[in-house]
């Protein structure tokens, strides 16, 4: 509900003399500045422009029912969201009809909020429903779901001061604190480091208390403005948020108007505490270049502080000759928006119609409220795995705010399913040569949270936790210290697992605190014998690899793996193909600057993460995983989707070929020629084994080089081979053949009840009497 401010209307001396216009035709209404502010647009030309661009009014308007801002609408920020939508106000008073009519809206409104409390009590009790339902509707089939209409006009996208799509020369302020609270900190959602007064606060602080201060952006083109989201000050030591504001509209920067309710200056509701982004609509989208927030008023105990984002589209202008038209984004022609439940099981299951014969879509669990955990597998034999042939997974959504992995896992179904079809060889060569398993969303509960509230909506958090409030990426068994404190206490460490460690008794327990997601993942890993694997995230550009979790608990320190070099190679294979992390002109994220350490860093130097997916992935599994933060923003609006798979593309595909490096075979009985499986698979001056899949066959990444390798099995003898690791992308055979052991052999025979054979019987004569010779040699 809209609230009425009593204000002064306090604006800059130079708004005075500015003079605006008003054109009206039938469903159009726009505000127009007065040609003194647009030297390159004449009003007919800026009228033409606007009216053919948008309708601000009437029941498909941004505004209407059914408009991208009303309640049925289908795009931009709002989303599922009308409670996070401020309108304006005028800074008039309010009459005593105004407060009667005020007075019955209170009791509407009592009246629904009584009705939203009966239904907040009933929503425990429908997650048992809900759970049954999903599974109903999912086996119901997708033609029979009712389409959402995804071809209603979306609203302006960001201008992307969240996405660092605007450049910090085009923010301007008033006045600020000091440089780390400086104008271009005034981006949503950007965090803040631990300590306040360094150069990376949490957001734009003007020096004065005052309704003079206001932040400016430069949207270089000019645009048609529709809208301000805010949010506070991000900082665990300072409360600071607006509260109340109006915007400012120039063409030239010098020249200002303020945006207008009816006859007043409007007055645009902020925020009540730092964190929830809160969006403002401009009555009547505006065509400018530049815009203003102007605070009017602040919380009590803080002082003038904000995050922005500003919502317009460029407008095209004739005369515009010092810029190129805005970037196409993707040639590929994919379906880039974001996809809920029902829409990424219809996109999944369009790609298996696509290509039937390399496609197949699969379950590994559920989540808490019943939503399936589905599985695209691609390979030229799905459904099987090849002897040979490599295992390969993406996971993405394991925070479901952190939607933009999701859309690139889908995106990427999509590619390799059409260029398999065009006869792309080098998409052709991976789908023949690697079974890849993609995992869209980890966490659907939390990603339909964040969906609803809409991109710009969700800040920082919402969505990223289970629906039972568990974080994911901290929910796997802690492997690490169990080995740690496994080769402390031992006298000879060499004798101590480094690999397959065994999940913990305390883990497996019914009243664990482990998420049925997380549950699923784990057995999902059990299963299939994965070589390589990535789980994306967002909110910063880097790629992390393990260890993860830090010695001591130690909050920040470099913690390698005995294949930290591998490791390194595969962060810097990704990060040097990424558009946007090989740009040496981005401005950090935040606060740290991954750039100095080539965009990628060891996880327990960024931060100590105990539980994480990646670490246990390499403790109890051969797979190798790391960890890929996407963007800045954690859920990037849908208009952004294409230029990030282009960012994205190259390293997504060059990341998974590596599963094709170091060396592989098959380690087999020497007698049957059967593969055996859980052989292990040491390699000289690497303190971390791997085991053999079921058929025998393994894969052990490594770097080029010569490398001497053993093999053992329980009952036979080990065997030795020098394997070389060239520089090309394939990987090496190494096989094994294996010997049975005289014991193993005679076990086997007694178990079957049969005949000892006479060779057997001589090697086992052998063998006692070389015991019997050693023990005498050492008894003198």
């Amino acid at each position: 509900m809209a609230q009425t401010h009593n204000t002064h209307a306090e604006t800059h001396n130079n708004n005075n003399n500015n003079n605006t216009t008003t054109t009206t035709t039938t469903a159009h209404t726009y505000l127009i500045f007065n040609t003194s502010l647009s030297p390159t647009l004449t009003p007919t030309e800026s009228v033409s422009v606007d009216l053919q661009e948008t309708r601000t009014h009437g029941p498909d308007g941004p505004h209407g029912p059914d408009g991208p801002h009303g309640p049925g609408g289908a795009g931009g920020p709002t989303r599922g969201t009308p409670t996070a939508v401020t309108t304006p106000t005028s800074a008039k008073a309010p009459t005593g009809t105004d407060r009667e009519e005020t007075t019955a809206k209170d009791r509407e409104e009592t009246t629904e909020k009584k009705e939203e409390e009966k239904n907040r009590k009933e929503e425990t009790t429908e997650i048992k429903k809900k759970e049954k339902k999903n599974s109903k509707e999912e086996e119901e089939s997708d033609d029979d779901d009712e389409e959402e209409d995804e071809t209603k006009h979306l609203d302006c996208p960001p201008l992307g001061l969240e996405s660092l799509r605007v450049d910090d020369s085009q923010m301007q302020a008033s006045s600020y604190q000091r440089t780390g609270l400086g104008p271009h900190r005034g981006r949503l959602n950007i965090q803040s480091g631990i300590e306040d007064g360094d150069l990376y606060d949490g957001a734009w602080c003007a020096e004065f208390k005052d309704r003079h201060q206001w932040l400016e952006v430069d949207a270089i083109h000019l645009t048609r403005f529709t809208g301000v989201i805010l949010q506070g000050r991000n900082s665990i030591w300072s409360w600071d948020w607006v509260q109340t504001y109006k915007v400012q509209l120039s063409n030239d920067s010098i020249s200002w108007k303020t945006c207008m309710n009816g006859t007043q200056e409007a007055i645009f509701e902020g925020n009540q505490g730092p964190e929830t982004p809160v969006l403002g609509l401009l009555p009547v989208p505006t065509v400018a270049r530049f815009i203003r927030i102007n605070p009017q008023t602040w919380y009590s105990n803080g002082t003038i502080c904000l995050r922005a984002e500003i919502l317009g589209c460029r407008v095209h202008d004739p005369d515009d000759v010092f810029y190129p038209e805005e970037e196409q984004g993707s040639r590929d022609g994919l379906d880039f928006r974001h996809h809920n439940y029902k829409e990424m099981r219809k996109l999944m299951k369009s790609v298996t119609e696509e290509c039937p014969d390399i496609t197949r879509i699969y379950t590994i669990g559920k989540s808490y409220t019943g939503l399936k955990l589905y599985v695209m597998e691609i390979s030229d034999n799905p459904g099987k795995h090849e002897l040979g042939e490599p295992e390969f997974r993406y996971v993405a959504g394991m925070h479901g705010n952190e939607a933009l992995g999701r859309e690139l896992v889908l995106t990427l179904m999509q590619y390799l399913c059409r260029q398999y079809k065009k006869g792309n060889q080098r998409i052709v060569r991976l789908v023949k040569e690697t079974r890849i398993h993609l995992l869209p969303s980890m966490n659907p509960d939390g990603y339909e949270v964040a969906y609803e509230k809409g991109s710009e909506l969700a800040g920082w958090a919402d969505g990223r936790y289970s629906f039972e409030g568990i974080d994911l990426n901290h929910n796997f068994p802690d492997l690490n210290n169990i080995m740690w404190d496994s080769q402390e206490a031992a006298a000879d460490k060499s004798k101590v697992s480094n690999h397959y460690i065994p999940i913990p008794e305390y883990y497996t327990q019914e009243d664990a605190t482990v998420a049925p997601e997380t549950r699923a993942v784990i057995s999902w890993m059990q299963d299939i014998p994965f070589v390589l694997s990535a789980n994306l995230h967002g909110g910063e550009v880097v790629v992390t690899y393990p260890f993860d979790c830090t010695r001591d608990w130690a909050p920040q320190e470099d913690t390698p793996t005995a294949d930290n070099a591998f490791f390194r190679w595969l962060a810097t294979v990704y990060a040097s193909t990424n558009l946007m992390m090989v740009n040496p002109d981005r401005r950090i994220c935040h606060y740290e600057d991954f750039q100095s350490h080539n965009n990628i860093i060891n996880g327990g130097a960024w931060h100590t993460v105990p539980g994480s997916m990646n670490d246990f992935s390499y403790l109890h599994t051969n797979c190798f995983e790391v960890t890929v933060e996407l963007s800045c923003d954690k859920f990037p609006h849908a208009s952004e989707l294409p230029f990030e798979w282009e960012n994205n593309k190259e390293s997504l595909l060059v990341y998974m070929e590596q599963v094709h490096r170091g060396i592989k075979g098959v380690v087999r009985d020497k007698l049957t020629r059967k593969g055996i499986p859980d052989a292990i698979i040491k390699v000289e001056d690497h303190d971390h084994d791997i085991r053999s899949a079921a058929d025998g066959d393994y894969w052990r990444l490594l770097n080029p080089g010569e490398y001497k390798v053993v093999v053992w099995a329980e009952g036979y003898f080990p065997s030795m081979r020098r394997c070389n690791v060239g520089l090309e992308p394939h990987a090496t055979v190494c096989d094994f053949t294996l010997t049975k052991t005289p014991i193993q052999r005679l076990k086997e025979i007694r178990a079957k009840g049969g005949k000892i054979p006479q060779d057997l019987q001589l090697r086992l004569r052998a063998l006692r009497l070389r015991k019997l010779r050693s023990r005498l040699w050492n008894s003198f």
